[in-house]
């Protein structure tokens, strides 16, 4: 996932004070800053609430008052939020101040009465993490971007995409478990993305943990049923695992999707074959061999379909299979002439037919190749 993909994410911040908070005369006119500064758009009016907060709270017994608390949380986290080049020239330490003013207040049983300022506050404070994050990104620090994605969760646990960031962040630190985490939680989401289920899955691969990624791919697909990819991605697993059961039921829409992909009508053979399936088999073979022809792999595989149905009908002699079986054999040896398999299988073929010559002829070859 390439993090130039990320929009910088802004959550709705939009303040509305509960009746506690407006019943105060003393207390409105930071409502009313803030309501003016919506309609202006003018940074005066965060400063005249910073400086009415401030002159309110100047003893121990103001800073222990937690509707005052409150009106400091909502001016200081706004300016952070919306004065994000600090041209009211607030303090280095002005974020941490916030931050542990916000903490104290969540923690505060007395401050339950003002939840909605307080969810406005945290909300400004998660945005404000997640801008300075990125700007770590920009500067491909993930170190400190991770730390900030996952301070901003704190605030606003809720936030969907903050997973795919601290996801994006711990991949670039190689914490590739955690990584798989965040990206499954994105998967489990009702709104995922076909790149979360691929940047989960591909992670679980690399621990070698293809149950887990299996089970990523097979969620994601229900959920996105319509993509191609992920279809190919379960296959390629059940491949992988030589797990030709789970894969037959995937194949015919696997070649409807790919109807011109040499490989994928290779794999869907080698499936039909191991499943004793033998004219699905010999077509896919040839459909494959017709899409690429200079493909080792599909030839000698051929050639051993034919040499295995005439072992199966105990065959001897210049029967229609054994003659298959060289003729395609011996294709695959001019792909690969110093390959000892198919030239096992090659003398296992004339041997099988009778052909004593050609026999001899193989035999001579293998033997100048092994230095026996």
């Amino acid at each position: 996932m390439n993090y130039r993909k990320f929009i910088l994410p802004v959550i709705i911040v939009s303040f509305s004070a509960s009746s506690a908070f407006c019943q105060s005369e003393v207390l409105k006119g930071v409502v009313n800053s803030l309501a003016f500064y919506k309609q202006k758009k003018d940074l005066k009016y965060l400063a005249a609430a910073k400086k009415s907060v401030d002159s309110l709270i100047t003893t121990k017994s103001d800073s222990a008052d937690v509707q005052k608390g409150v009106y400091r949380a909502v001016v200081n986290s706004s300016i952070l939020y919306i004065d994000s080049l600090n041209k009211l020239n607030q303090p280095a330490n002005f974020l941490s101040q916030t931050t542990n003013l916000i903490d104290q207040l969540s923690a505060n049983r007395k401050a339950f009465k003002y939840q909605s300022e307080i969810g406005y506050a945290k909300r400004c404070l998660a945005n404000v993490y997640i801008r300075n994050a990125f700007g770590y990104v920009n500067k491909t620090d993930f170190n400190n971007a991770l730390q900030l994605f996952l301070t901003a969760k704190k605030y606003a646990p809720g936030f969907k995409p903050l997973n795919a960031y601290i996801a994006y962040s711990n991949n670039k630190l190689g914490n590739m478990r955690e990584a798989a985490k965040y990206y499954t939680n994105l998967v489990n989401s009702d709104t995922t993305k076909l790149e979360y289920v691929q940047e989960a899955s591909n992670n679980y691969k690399l621990l070698g943990d293809t149950s887990a990624a299996l089970a990523v791919i097979k969620k994601g697909r229900k959920l996105l049923p319509a993509d191609k990819t992920l279809l190919l991605d379960e296959a390629n697993i059940y491949a992988n695992r030589k797990d030709y059961h789970s894969l037959a039921p995937l194949l015919p829409a696997l070649l409807d999707n790919n109807p011109n992909n040499a490989d994928i009508a290779f794999v869907a053979a080698v499936c039909y074959d191991h499943l004793n399936q033998y004219d699905k088999a010999e077509s896919l073979y040839l459909h494959s061999i017709e899409l690429n022809n200079s493909a080792y792999d599909p030839i000698f595989n051929l050639g051993l379909l034919y040499l295995k149905e005439a072992a199966k009908k105990q065959e001897r002699g210049n029967t229609p299979d054994n003659k298959r079986a060289a003729q395609w054999l011996e294709k695959a040896n001019e792909i690969s002439p110093n390959n000892t398999n198919c030239l096992q299988m090659l003398q296992l073929a004339y041997a099988q037919a009778g052909d004593s010559e050609e026999t001899d002829r193989v035999t001579n070859k293998l033997k100048q190749i092994t230095n026996q």
